[in-house]
């Protein structure tokens, strides 16, 4: 199983995770490599948890199905947890946002596409449309007066 870990600076704001329901599924962009024969994918990939793929010679069926060019192997991935939220805490620590079943495959980059959102600490204040892929996000929260912000952000991707 592999996690996206997602650790920053959040202040002002708690609860970030991405903008991810059946009517407007979130699509987790990543770069991909063969576990048989190390090929990366040139391109990056995006797939969703809502839909499902049939797994070709299988009776299974998974978020993401993959054919390595170089070995020709079938792989795939499914988002098996989360998303989970993201809390503002005093230390800036690691936090899982979701988990991944990975049969032949695994991904070695996360870009945050798409949107996120957050609400305010003090003032319950939401943010709908946050746009990570820049590495950081500013804004303004009218109601508690204060500047809020999402900074230091990294991503990783490992085992769980």
């Amino acid at each position: 199983m592999l996690s996206l870990v997602l650790s920053a600076e959040l202040e002002g704001v708690t609860g970030l995770r991405p903008t991810d329901t059946e009517e407007n599924p979130y699509f987790y962009t990543f770069r991909v490599q063969c576990t048989s024969c190390r090929e990366m994918h040139p391109n990056w990939v995006s797939f969703n948890r809502f839909e499902q793929h049939e797994i070709p010679g299988s009776r299974g069926e998974a978020n993401f199905v993959w054919k390595c060019r170089l070995c020709t192997k079938t792989h795939s991935a499914s988002i098996i947890a989360g998303p989970h939220v993201f809390e503002a805490q005093e230390k800036k620590k690691g936090q899982k946002i979701i988990d991944l079943d990975c049969r032949g495959l695994e991904f070695t980059d996360f870009k945050p596409d798409g949107d996120w959102e957050v609400k305010g600490t003090e003032s319950n204040t939401p943010f709908s449309t946050v746009d990570l892929s820049d590495g950081e996000w500013y804004d303004y929260d009218e109601k508690s007066g204060e500047e809020v912000s999402i900074k230091e952000i990294t991503w990783t991707v490992g085992r769980a």
